[in-house]
């Protein structure tokens, strides 16, 4: 008989009851389940508050990236990811761009934008100006929502309007643009922006149908840059392979996407430690990477006069000290601690460098001596362990794959029977 995944009543049930339908629906063991059930440093209540239909946790790897100092001071950089080198290659291009003055950044207001789109109207231009004609009531609506921002002097701040033709249509789209201070905004700005509908409803005649963020938070950007000796990368030719791989990202969007997910790795790793929305992060990055009509690299590295290296970092990071679960999740709250930021904008200056470094980590890599010997060596031991390997035999099996040049888990078994005979 087929099983049903309609079950009445779901998410109103505790999460022992939960996996107890889990369970029987997809065969789970008693084994399983007990995994299920040991949430760890998450508690099983705490996740059941944090999102719907709880059946416990996924737990990802968290390490330390180390050598990272940024504008002069000195960070330890918590990463949660589950990609071998990752973190052992933020840690090393760190070591190298420090013996160049370390990593200087800067950042912007943290102002994200609020969209409110209005359709059905007759006269799409003339509407636009009544808008921004009512702009200062719109701004005063929009900041009687949240007092507690205004008094950290955050707030609306500004806003703007468009005509855009869609397949359905001319429309008007109203820009609201808010500083969020510390948090990453989301609520606040959608708040703002369900207020404000009402009036501009009135104000044009047309009808609202969405008010929400967006998460292309051009006024939000973070960026960073460093200068790297070519002695630390392993000479002049080093660098001129990077620089070529960079004008080839810039050129390409093909190679462009995989260049950038390189950056992203680190950003990626430290913002999904820290309790972030990593969703939104990658999303605005990809946008910003777009925003001229052509995708293409969000860094650049060139050779500068002397033979060293430069490069430089620039995309949207909206990230917050509060809100979601920076505060609810436990390990969020102790990698805040480790990193030791005390605004959002300092938050999102770290998380460029961080950026800069990995992708330096991942050019050297394939500029020097190709990006397989330093990954798949980490890769190895996870294809070990997955093949059955434990303790010091995990290293014995990675070894021997690596230096056969056949890291899969078939070739592994062969090993590990090998190493297990009398």
């Amino acid at each position: 008989m087929a099983k049903s995944s309609v079950i009445s009543g779901f998410y109103k049930l505790p999460p022992k009851e939960r996996i107890a339908l889990v369970k029987d629906f997809a065969d789970l063991t008693d084994q399983e389940v007990r995994l299920l059930e040991n949430t760890g440093s998450l508690p099983m209540d705490t996740a059941d508050h944090m999102v719907e239909n709880v059946i416990g946790v996924f737990p990802e790897p968290l390490g330390v990236a180390v050598n990272f100092q940024i504008n002069g001071k000195d960070y330890l950089i918590p990463m949660a990811t589950e990609e071998p080198s990752v973190i052992a290659a933020a840690s090393y291009a760190a070591k190298m761009v420090r013996e160049g003055g370390g990593f200087h950044t800067s950042s912007t207001a943290p102002i994200m934008i609020g969209q409110i789109q209005v359709v059905k109207l007759k006269d799409a231009a003339a509407a636009k100006e009544l808008v921004l004609n009512a702009k200062t009531q719109l701004l005063k609506l929009a900041n009687d929502q949240d007092s507690v921002l205004n008094s950290f002097g955050g707030g609306a701040k500004d806003l703007e309007a468009r005509v855009i033709d869609t397949a359905m249509g001319q429309m008007l789209i109203v820009h609201l643009f808010v500083d969020c201070r510390d948090a990453m905004g989301a609520n606040a700005v959608n708040t703002m922006a369900e207020a404000l509908a009402p009036r501009i409803e009135e104000l044009t005649g047309g009808q609202v149908y969405l008010r929400i963020i967006s998460n292309l938070a051009v006024k939000r950007l973070a960026k960073a840059w460093c200068t790297v000796p070519k002695e630390a990368l392993g000479g002049e030719a080093v660098v001129d392979g990077i620089a070529y791989a960079s004008a080839f990202a810039d050129a390409d969007p093909y190679r462009a996407a995989t260049h950038n997910k390189g950056a992203m790795n680190g950003i990626v790793a430290v913002v999904l430690a820290t309790g972030n929305d990593h969703r939104a992060i990658e999303a605005g990055a990809h946008a910003y990477a777009a925003l001229n009509g052509k995708y293409t690299s969000i860094s650049k590295w060139t050779k500068n006069g002397n033979g060293d290296l430069e490069g430089a970092i620039e995309l949207p990071m909206a990230v917050g000290l509060i809100g979601g679960a920076v505060k609810t999740h436990p390990i969020a709250r102790i990698a805040m601690k480790i990193l030791g930021v005390k605004s959002a904008n300092e938050f999102a200056e770290v998380l460029a460098a961080v950026g800069l470094a990995q992708n330096l980590a991942a050019l050297r890599a394939l500029a020097n001596e190709g990006i397989q010997r330093g990954h798949m060596s980490l890769h190895a031991r996870n294809i070990a362990i997955n093949a059955g390997a434990r303790d010091e035999m995990v290293d014995i099996v990675a070894e021997r794959m690596v230096k056969e040049r056949k890291i899969r888990v078939d070739r592994a078994k062969e090993i590990i029977e090998e190493l297990n005979k009398p």
